[in-house]
């Protein structure tokens, strides 16, 4: 009797199948990225702000992870750095003037959002949903702000914040 031929198809796909049928064949959700990440992120726009207002100046952003090649679904994390400050109190900068902000990984601005390390927190968004091989993105909410009544020069100020993406 002659057995049926099997071809196996060539690098990614054939992983992407194994793994495919390891989570199938066990009662625990896996998932597998055999591709890569990528972050993209939109600027908090605070607005103008303004000395004599007792509270504190609002924004939001959007962080927005997406991995190709996923099968299922897993968790990354997302992770922002210092940027001109610390986690304590970051810093937006007009040359030699500061103007202090935070960034929160929460509406009620209660969790800072950093790496994990001392009192931040960074967040986990799901990437993929199913048993088929592609692309998925997730997206996470930034929620800034400027605490109120700081006496800052005129000015433009920026700060640059780097996204990193564990996965």
């Amino acid at each position: 009797m002659k057995l049926p031929h099997l071809t196996r198809p060539a690098g990614a796909r054939w992983l992407a199948a194994c793994a495919l049928l390891a989570a199938l064949a066990s009662p625990t959700a896996h998932a597998l990225i055999l591709g890569s990440c990528s972050a993209t992120a939109n600027s908090v726009a605070f607005g103008t702000y303004d000395l004599t207002s007792p509270t504190a100046l609002q924004g939001t952003s959007t962080v927005t992870v997406t991995c190709t090649e996923v099968l299922g679904s897993t968790s990354v994390t997302v992770y922002l750095s210092t940027g001109s400050g610390t986690y304590t109190t970051r810093t937006m900068l007009s040359g030699a003037n500061k103007l202090d902000y935070n960034l929160y990984t929460n509406a009620a601005q209660t969790t800072v959002w950093g790496n994990g390390t001392g009192s931040t927190t960074y967040d986990t968004l799901t990437i993929g949903s199913g048993v088929f091989l592609g692309t998925s993105s997730a997206s996470g909410t930034v929620y800034g702000a400027v605490p109120a009544l700081q006496n800052p020069a005129p000015g433009s100020y920026t700060d640059t914040i780097t996204v990193t993406v564990n996965y």
